[in-house]
């Protein structure tokens, strides 16, 4: 480290984070020809496999990472949540997060930040250095501030997400190198930002390597066709994270973590096709395709990825469930799903979590029932548009999983084995020497 000098009067110690979404740390354990750099940063510092959140998903993850808090503090659960006391649903944004994030803190101290490509960060902030956001972005220009980011981005054909619709082609030529594309201007534009050496914190996302590991990781655990693709790809990752880190100035902090871990994929399983099989769920009418078509004697209904609502009395518009039943009913669901099996006959589920023991905050009315946490090779779907059989293979080889996934800085850290997502925010705001009250996060500074 040490390329460049701090260009700044202010000796206050800064962070590099870099996030590597979806990437399982077993992945850069077990492979260290691979990851030459990392395994490097591992030796300066330290890391280890963490926890993600319940559920496991980006789009709850990374408010929960970037926040320090748990889905009932950021009021953001997954992909599509639902209306308070309506079956409308919504694709939540930056918005919709309602904790404070971390560039917001750092930003309050009198500090500045560079924010780049960050799911559910959509619209842009204001009131940062300078912000793309990242996942769920419609366009560039629209997802950049100040405007000149946006110009300088356009001018580098630089992109929020790779065309993951390619990856469900059987010929996954043109996916990987759409993936190698969007993954070189995303490290161009980093090195131009980081580079510029006026920042306090700069927090980018590689959000291509869940995509790569959504069509690929299968090909990599069973020496599949794509196997030798897919490490070229992670060799490309791992150099780009070795020559940001070469940059960094002295004073500057470098983490590295992803947001959930990844595994292989062997079923997509439609839990609301498995709940109408199972008299629970139902429909007005043969022409439904989302979650206000439902019938009035339905009871429980679910969202990916395997959160699942019961059809409440006065919380619903038509639930169907008393007050008095709740419990009972949630109980028998919760069974349900534990004796719930695959295929040839292997468990789905893992674990039920309730809501009680998942989620607490302010933003916690909208919070699922249950979230069902499920054994490798299940991908838990919903869907409201019916499907014919309970079990079927889809395009995708691989999935997200709860635990292993990566934390990694080159300074000393400690990482014991209950670390999890939510210890990622406070770490950072120790590593920045911001002051902060422990007492606000779920989680705990490892440093």
């Amino acid at each position: 480290m040490g390329l460049f000098d701090r260009l700044r009067g202010d000796e206050s110690s800064r962070v590099a984070f870099i996030g590597i979404d979806g990437v399982p740390y077993s992945l850069v354990r077990d492979e260290p020809e691979t990851f030459p750099n990392l395994h490097d940063v591992l030796e300066a510092g330290g890391g280890g496999a963490i926890d993600s959140i319940v559920p496991p998903e980006s789009s709850a993850c990374w408010p929960s990472l970037t926040t320090g808090v748990n889905p009932g503090e950021t009021g953001v659960y997954g992909f599509q949540d639902r209306e308070v006391g309506s079956y409308e649903t919504y694709v939540p944004m930056g918005r919709d997060v309602q904790a404070t994030r971390i560039w917001d803190r750092v930003t309050d101290a009198g500090r500045d930040a560079t924010v780049l490509n960050v799911p559910v960060t959509f619209p842009p902030q204001r009131n940062v250095q300078r912000m793309v956001s990242g996942f769920l972005s419609p366009d560039v220009d629209k997802a950049s501030h100040p405007d000149a980011l946006g110009d300088y981005l356009d001018s580098i054909g630089y992109r929020i997400d790779v065309n993951a619709k390619l990856g469900h082609d059987d010929d996954k030529s043109e996916f990987i190198e759409d993936a190698h594309e969007t993954i070189d201007a995303r490290q161009e534009a980093f090195k131009h930002y980081v580079a510029e050496d006026d920042w306090d914190l700069f927090f980018g996302v590689f959000m291509t390597t869940d995509r790569v590991n959504h069509f690929l990781f299968k090909d990599y655990e069973q020496d599949g066709e794509y196997k030798q693709e897919f490490l070229e790809f992670y060799e490309k990752v791992d150099s780009y994270i070795g020559e940001l880190r070469d940059m960094l100035a002295d004073d500057v902090t470098l983490v590295v973590a992803s947001d959930h871990g990844f595994t292989s994929e062997d079923y997509e399983v439609h839990l609301n096709q498995w709940l109408a099989d199972e008299g629970w769920l139902s429909f007005r009418d043969d022409d439904h395709d989302s979650l206000e078509d439902i019938a009035d004697d339905t009871k429980a209904y679910s969202f990916i990825p395997g959160r699942f609502y019961v059809n409440l009395e006065d919380r619903e518009p038509r639930g169907s469930v008393p007050e008095s039943e709740y419990e009972a009913v949630r109980d028998e669901l919760a069974e349900k799903l534990r004796s719930l099996e695959g295929p040839e006959g292997r468990a789905v589920v893992d674990r039920v979590v309730t809501k009680a023991d998942a989620f607490d905050g302010d933003h916690d009315e909208i919070a699922p029932d249950l979230v069902a946490i499920p054994n490798h090779g299940f991908d838990l779907k919903a869907g409201f548009s019916g499907s014919e059989d309970v079990f079927s293979v889809g395009p995708r080889n691989g999935m997200h999983s709860f635990e292993n996934a990566t934390l990694i800085a080159d300074d000393d850290i400690t990482v014991p084995a209950e670390t999890d997502l939510y210890d990622i925010t406070p770490t950072l705001l120790d590593l920045l020497e911001v002051e902060f009250d422990g007492r606000e996060f779920d989680g705990e500074s490892l440093v």
